[in-house]
């Protein structure tokens, strides 16, 4: 894409700053790519019931992909600190419609589980693009496009899990994959006109090799300490609407309650308030400071899963925790992102794997842990683990306010 006459210079390397237009048609990439992940949570009973699986078994599903994602942002991912962001992102955008393709057509369970797998380990993409924006913008404006680009993470969610809801309940689960694979051939398709190719600047040094670049990480995460924690709350978060997502698509269609995926999608539906929100709490995470933010929209969090238990039998009442988790949930990511993307360029994309590999982590045994312990002790049992969840997540949001926030934002 070249750049338009009017855009200004930016203050690093040469690089132009991202018009509106640029930001937006990366938070509608941001859209896609990580939509993918999202499509089983209303359908999982579905999936499970089709496959024979129980729910600890359908439970490996989503646990495998976010595994394979954290593996295949530790190896890859730190590839962008040193080649092009664009053809990184449109290989590993194939490397997804390969992935759907395989759960599209998959004739056994264990085929099934393969391209999920397959397809975390090359979801990639939705983690270049944050780093590729953050070189890309002046730094007091750094709050206000990672907000943006989450705002597109999250209609990408919101129409996955409501479309995939509906879609699965009247035409089949396999036609959710059928479509996510045409609309992903697609945005591979476009990827290369949407971003900028790598400008290399004269202070880059030689370029190092695969081995040493991937090992490079645990350096530059020892000097800077807080990606770590900040990447263990943000695992927190992740597991916590991993856990009540997936085991509500059971619950809400277990005969106790008896009703459809696409009441499932209907409620995921709440994350329209996101797309108002996310942008604005964005901007007072930049006035108030990253660390201070998250610890009091961990505080609402914290509440809304209180409620989960009280309001969970009844599909109405239960409107009202999951919009205050919904509303305050994304804003964990972005505080803590927040915290670490004003390092130097160079080394924001290691820093992002580092993250990253820990909330999906997180993300992965939250999954398998609630589907295990609903199978166990149902809708309540997994309602406790989300509150050991959210309350580990309290204290160390407390502790990095009263501790790393000394004399930063």
């Amino acid at each position: 894409m070249r750049p338009e006459p009017s855009s200004p210079p930016a203050p690093e390397g040469g690089r132009r700053l991202l018009t509106r237009r640029d930001l937006l048609l990366l938070a509608l990439a941001s859209a896609v790519v990580t939509a993918n992940a999202y499509y089983i949570h209303p359908i999982v009973a579905l999936v499970a019931k089709d496959f024979g699986v129980s729910p600890s078994g359908i439970g490996l599903v989503p646990a495998l992909n976010q595994i394979a994602l954290a593996v295949g942002i530790f190896v890859l991912l730190p590839l962008g600190d040193r080649f092009s962001n664009r053809q990184l992102a449109t290989v590993f955008a194939a490397g997804q419609f390969l992935g759907l393709m395989m759960m599209a057509f998959s004739g056994s369970f264990w085929l099934f589980v393969a391209g999920s797998t397959f397809l975390g380990f090359s979801t990639i993409t939705p983690y270049l693009l944050p780093a590729y924006a953050s070189k890309r913008v002046e730094p007091q404006r750094l709050g206000q496009v990672t907000a943006t680009l989450t705002t597109g993470v999250i209609a990408g969610i919101l129409i996955a899990r409501v479309g995939a809801g509906w879609v699965g309940e009247h035409l089949g689960w396999r036609t959710v994959y059928y479509i996510a694979a045409c609309v992903m051939l697609a945005i591979t398709l476009l990827l290369p006109r949407i971003m900028e190719g790598r400008e290399k600047s004269a202070a880059e040094g030689p370029a190092e090799n695969y081995f040493g670049l991937v090992l490079s990480v645990i350096p530059i995460v020892r000097r800077h300490p807080e990606v770590v924690l900040s990447g263990v709350i943000q695992g927190l978060g992740f597991g916590i609407f991993l856990s009540v997502w997936l085991t509500l698509g059971l619950h809400l269609t277990s005969p106790e309650m008896g009703y459809g995926t696409d009441t499932v999608g209907y409620l995921a539906a709440l994350a329209l308030l996101n797309l108002m929100t996310t942008a604005p709490l964005g901007a007072w995470a930049d006035r108030v400071g990253a660390r201070k933010a998250r610890f009091l929209i961990s505080l609402v969090q914290f509440a809304g899963v209180c409620l989960l238990g009280v309001f969970g039998h009844s599909l109405w009442l239960l409107i009202i925790p999951l919009t205050l988790m919904n509303v305050v949930g994304p804003l964990i990511d972005v505080t803590g992102r927040m915290t670490f993307l004003s390092q130097s360029p160079g080394v924001r994309t290691r820093l992002m794997t580092a993250y990253i590999v820990l909330m999906f982590i997180g993300g992965g045994l939250a999954s398998w842990g609630a589907t295990f312990v609903y199978e166990q002790a149902g809708w309540d049992g997994t309602t406790r683990l989300a509150l050991i969840l959210s309350a580990l997540l309290v204290t160390l949001s407390f502790l990095s306010m009263r501790f790393m926030g000394r004399g930063k934002t």
